[in-house]
């Protein structure tokens, strides 16, 4: 079956870039006293986009929603289209490993943040990896 136009429609206004959750973990990572870089490539040649970035720790965050990005705990698997849908959030989950592999084996740390965890919660997680990755590092 075909995706309808308002479907179409309303999938296109989805936020990909400064969701409100996204802004809710920055705040709270600024809060905890830590600075970064915002929707950045952690590697060159690489067409990927961190969401948050801490480059000097080697870490890269992304904020995944539960829809798009399977959430073991909430995703849901549209009636209407449902092999396109699956055939997407499926090729969506591969490119995170991919992502998440590539990054390893370059020294980085990805870290994952759903859609559904409290941002406060998920800034403390992130800051303490931050700063045990910058005590290993040593100053600067």
């Amino acid at each position: 079956m075909e995706t309808t136009p308002e479907t179409r429609a309303r999938m296109s206004r989805q936020k990909s870039r400064n969701t409100e959750v996204e802004i809710a973990l920055r705040r709270a990572l600024h809060a905890a006293g830590l600075r970064y870089r915002v929707h950045r490539k952690p590697l060159k040649g690489v067409r990927r986009e961190a969401d948050v970035l801490f480059g000097p720790a080697k870490v890269a965050v992304f904020v995944d929603g539960c829809f798009w990005h399977g959430c073991p705990e909430h995703a849901t698997w549209p009636k209407t289209n449902a092999d396109f849908w699956r055939t997407k959030i499926e090729g969506n989950r591969r490119r995170d490993m991919d992502t998440d592999e590539r990054l390893e084996s370059a020294g980085w740390l990805a870290v994952r943040v759903w859609e559904h965890e409290d941002p406060v919660e998920a800034a403390a997680r992130v800051t303490a990896l931050v700063r045990a990755r910058r005590a290993r590092s040593g100053p600067g």
